[in-house]
């Protein structure tokens, strides 16, 4: 059975996904209406993470966090998502990479924003990592195999049963895939191999997209495997895979009803490099003119076909995430 949405649950859920209860009259800031109004025509635009004080003035409101009268970094970061749903439709979820959520945490993060906000969610990457890298934050498990890799049980048990009860609110489950070194996988064929035999075993009714790392891997095996599950490609903008552009004109690339972007870092550029350059993220400190024609060239193109596409973009591309989206949508008529 395959991993994706069965279509009529597509043509259900897709570009009219929560437009039922969604809140014409609830308070939006200005870039929020035209972010809702692209959110009805299909395209869910966002960020990956929230929690950022270099946002406040332009996404965040400093005196809502106020105690006492004065400033609680602790109130802000419990509960800044409800206002950073007066401004965008969707937010991607980095923290459940590193960790298997308990319910507690669902519970607290799905009822700290309005119902109408959707989720863009990293599966834990015990499940996508095959060996562990040789980062000291994996202690004793650095450079060791993981013997959770691909556990379709395991993710199924803890993680997705987990999310049932908030399943209108997730967009989209990633599974993001570091970069392979050759003994794991020497070429993609037996990646594709392991990963048809894992989304196979994936219950339906949920949206999925695969983010890979390895330029090497976008082949049509790859893609043809994605295209049979139903499961997206991420269109991914990092350090060394190609540019936006670059993919968006790969034919086979476009392999699920729906299309998942995630506009992370400029090519060349390292993670730590842009904390570096970029912290604390309250402006943009560097255009990137291809990651920007990307993201628009997707956002057209969704519009155009009536289609569904989640984007989200990383504060650490340009030093501020809402300033590049605001950029970009300059260019769009919505």
């Amino acid at each position: 059975m395959p991993a994706g949405l069965e279509p009529a649950e597509l043509g259900k859920m897709s570009t009219g996904h929560l437009f039922e209860i969604l809140e014409p009259e609830r308070k939006l800031k200005p870039l929020g209406e035209r972010l809702y109004r692209l959110a009805r025509q299909g395209v869910w635009v966002g960020t990956s993470s929230w929690k950022y004080e270099g946002w406040f003035g332009q996404v965040y409101t400093r005196e809502r966090y106020f105690v006492r009268g004065r400033y609680s970094q602790r109130k802000f970061l419990d509960e800044c998502l409800a206002e950073y749903a007066e401004t965008f439709p969707i937010v991607g979820g980095d923290f459940s990479f590193y960790q298997f959520p308990s319910p507690a945490y669902w519970k607290k993060l799905f009822t700290s924003a309005p119902p109408t906000l959707l989720y863009g969610l990293k599966v834990p990457e015990e499940i996508t990592v095959k060996i562990y890298p040789g980062h000291e934050r994996y202690g004793v498990r650095a450079g060791q195999t993981n013997e959770n890799f691909l556990n379709a049980e395991l993710f199924k048990t803890a993680f997705l049963k987990l999310l049932e009860p908030y399943q209108t609110q997730v967009g989209v489950l990633i599974f993001e895939f570091g970069t392979f070194p050759k003994k794991a996988y020497p070429s993609v064929e037996p990646f594709v191999e392991d990963l048809d035999r894992f989304l196979k075993a994936l219950p339906t009714g949920w949206r999925y997209a695969v983010e890979i790392r390895n330029p090497e891997f976008l082949e049509p095996p790859y893609f043809a495997c994605l295209r049979s599950h139903g499961v997206a490609h991420v269109f991914n903008a990092w350090t060394r895979m190609p540019e936006l552009t670059i993919q968006l004109s790969i034919p086979d690339a476009f392999t699920a009803p729906y299309t998942v972007c995630r506009a992370l870092l400029k090519r060349g550029r390292t993670y730590e490099e842009a904390v570096r350059l970029f912290e604390p993220y309250d402006r943009i400190q560097e255009v990137v003119p291809k990651a920007r024609e990307g993201l628009r060239e997707l956002i057209q193109r969704t519009l155009t076909q009536r289609t569904t596409a989640y984007i989200f973009v990383n504060t650490r591309l340009e030093g501020n995430a809402p300033g590049t989206i605001e950029a970009v949508l300059e260019s769009v008529d919505v």
